[in-house]
């Protein structure tokens, strides 16, 4: 299986094709991970909100626990105080929350940016590709065939002229040599079908 053309130009083109290719792949790749970073700065605040929040409800408990032994009002000043700490844990559990919610969009915006942009570059780049592939695979096991040689100048017959305007013209014509057998007039043919394949004979 021949992944490239042999003819330099059409090589060339086909290897120009690859690379913008896997540029843009990469492209789209780094542009969702920098969208990702910069749509993971909104969880900052979050996290900010879930440090204060778990430090004033240590905060809060360690005063509870001091106020409970307080003789006559421990346990009328730790009640508040422990109420106070639940709050505060309340809100650091927000915090984590928001961090949660700005995760799962940051996942869902790089997926999408990094999904559709391949897909298109896919759909576009490879089935070329992929013809290609097979149809120079399918040139190569036709010309080894038995009578290959003369379906293959029959292809070149039947394709653009200006191809053939460079074989030399026999006596009667082109067609008229090849189905005479002329094996000399069938090699240029098949050197013809050969080139437009990206192919050398």
């Amino acid at each position: 299986m021949r992944l490239y053309a042999q003819i330099p130009a059409r090589r060339n083109r086909q290897v120009l094709g690859d690379v913008i290719a896997v540029a843009l792949v990469a492209a789209a790749v780094w542009f969702a991970l920098a969208v990702r970073e910069a749509v993971m700065l909104l969880a900052v605040p979050g996290r900010k909100v879930e440090t204060s929040g778990d430090a004033l409800a240590s905060e809060l408990a360690h005063a509870a626990d001091a106020a409970s032994k307080v003789p006559l009002v421990g346990n009328a000043l730790k009640n508040p105080l422990r109420s106070a700490a639940d709050a505060s844990t309340g809100f650091a559990d927000a915090g984590q929350s928001l961090q949660d919610t700005v995760g799962q969009i940051a996942d869902l915006t790089t997926t999408a940016l990094i999904a559709v942009p391949v897909a298109f570059v896919l759909l576009l780049w490879l089935p070329p590709r992929l013809r290609w592939i097979r149809r120079s695979a399918n040139v190569r096991q036709l010309l080894q065939a038995p009578g290959g040689a003369d379906l293959l100048a029959l292809r070149a017959l039947t394709g653009p002229l200006g191809d053939l305007a460079a074989l030399p013209q026999p006596e009667g014509g082109l067609a008229d040599a090849w189905r005479r057998g002329d094996q000399q007039v069938i090699a240029g043919l098949c050197t013809v079908a050969l080139r437009r394949a990206g192919l050398r004979p």
